[in-house]
């Protein structure tokens, strides 16, 4: 079902060669938190910026926020976090750990054959439904599923376990300390909500029209693993698009197709994808799916698609007493006269941008075999969308001297300007194609005694490891040509 040696040689990857670090590892880190590296920062940025363009520049109708991380406490009220952002939990009575239930059975079935694997994912999945407790400890110990640290089966009751950090604010204390408590916030998704006037009408949107941010978000997960997949600090790319009332399910559709085709712009093939519909809907949701990708340890979640009805704008227009509505002047082909004032309905996107980072280093990372008779070879390398790469080109002059530094520095400012460069003197070329090759570089340039000649270069493609000989005032196009998303 899954490849467990594949993950941990993209961790092991990822540390090596600058992507991604456990935080604060000289204190021995901190759970489920990570530090992204020089090169990681550069993929992550790339792919949140080929995500904000897709939504904001590609559509007149959607723009974007950012919203503060800090809210109102009355805003988790509202958004129903308070009483309902938790997961069922079970503890083992001996070593006195804690388990979402969910992740303790995906990692029991994770050791089965797929079609007994899938029949127990569906029995938890119809479980967890109708919020049956009793029943999913059963479903454990029936399956006797043991703790990975005491070995036992001996569980608690199954319970709710809220998934909010609260901290105080202010520096004035109280005798009681609900009164400065706040929360980070789990979903970027309130502060859109919060704003929708705001947004509406200083920007005169006119429905359909969608919000989008990116940001942080933190959840105290209890079960947090599989590297950046499930971290307490992580990113989102979320788009709330408000509709008119009965629109939402065409809009929902809309959004599923128009999602999934941007996957595929990543250059990753559709065998690698799923729609997951949910069985269980949130409070909010009138429809939801999650599209899936086929990561080393299964398929698994990397964006949201839901409806998510007009439940988030009703509940703060209750709670804060301020009007939400819109005011709709089109006609309604079936009465003849203005749609009139409505609270809108929402259809949201939301997708992890750390999981589409480990989606990417996922999809890139393979081992090559390169090895001859004479000789046992192989390259690790990462083979990124070019323009999603943290470093598009690499310039090597071929010695120190000679002039060639000069050279290759000049081409260095040339192209600068236009995407990330990296310079190198240092080794044999070979050993720096395939320092590149593990970071994903697209092409390499070597500046060389002949150039000086004739003004030609060696480029070397990352993917064909072919080289050809080019002018060197042919490079920076040759590299923006390939920018374009696929």
């Amino acid at each position: 079902m899954a490849n467990e040696n594949t993950l941990q040689d993209i961790i092991g990857h990822c540390k090596e060669y600058g992507f991604v670090f456990p935080s604060s590892e000289i204190y021995d880190g901190l759970g489920a938190v990570y530090d992204y590296g020089q090169y990681g920062v550069e993929l992550k940025r790339n792919i949140r910026d080929y995500w904000w363009r897709s939504m904001t520049q590609m559509h007149d109708n959607i723009v974007g926020l950012d919203a503060a991380i800090f809210m109102h406490p009355t805003v988790w009220k509202a958004s129903g976090h308070v009483d309902n952002f938790s997961d069922p939990m079970i503890d083992n009575k001996d070593s006195k750990k804690r388990y979402r239930v969910d992740h303790l059975v995906e990692g029991f079935v994770e050791n089965l054959d797929q079609e007994k694997a899938d029949a127990m994912i569906a029995s938890m999945e119809a479980l967890l439904a109708a919020d049956d407790f009793a029943g999913l400890k059963k479903l454990i110990e029936d399956n006797h599923i043991k703790c990975a640290v005491s070995g036992t089966c001996n569980w608690t009751d199954v319970r709710q376990f809220n998934l909010m950090f609260a901290t105080e604010f202010g520096a004035v204390a109280s005798d009681n300390p609900d009164d400065n408590k706040v929360y980070l916030r789990p979903e970027t998704a309130q502060g859109i909500f919060v704003n929708f006037l705001n947004v509406q009408k200083s920007g005169r949107m006119k429905i359909p029209f969608g919000i989008a941010q990116t940001g942080k978000a933190f959840r105290n997960e209890i079960v947090a693993r599989g590297f950046i997949f499930r971290m307490r600090e992580f990113e989102q790319m979320e788009m709330q698009f408000f509709v008119r009332p009965g629109t939402q399910k065409q809009w929902y559709e809309y959004w599923k197709e128009a999602r999934m085709q941007w996957h595929l712009s990543l250059g990753i093939s559709p065998a690698k994808y799923k729609f997951h519909d949910h069985l269980k809907l949130a409070h909010y949701a009138d429809m939801a799916c999650d599209i899936e990708y086929d990561f080393p340890m299964g398929f698994k979640e990397v964006e949201g698609v839901h409806s998510r009805t007009d439940f988030d704008l009703t509940q703060h227009q209750e709670f804060s007493k301020k009007k939400m509505q819109y005011f709709d002047a089109d006609i309604d082909p079936e009465t003849g006269k203005a749609f009139g004032n409505y609270i809108p309905y929402v259809v949201e996107t939301s997708i992890g941008l750390d999981r589409t980072v480990m989606m990417l280093l996922s999809e890139a990372y393979q081992i090559e075999d390169l090895s001859t008779e004479e000789k046992k070879d192989d390259r690790v390398v990462l083979k990124f969308p070019a323009f999603l790469a943290p470093i598009k080109l690499a310039v090597f002059p071929l010695t120190k001297k000679d002039g060639l530094p000069e050279i290759a520095n000049e081409l260095m400012n040339e192209c600068r300007p236009l995407f990330k460069c990296f310079y190198e003197e240092k080794d044999a070329i070979g050993k720096r194609y395939r320092r590149q090759d593990a970071i994903g570089t697209p092409f390499c340039v070597t500046i060389d005694h002949q150039t000086k000649e004739d003004n030609m270069v060696t480029i070397r493609h990352r993917d064909s490891m072919q080289q050809e000989r080019v002018p060197i005032s042919e490079v920076k196009n040759i590299v923006m040509h390939s920018l374009q998303p696929l």
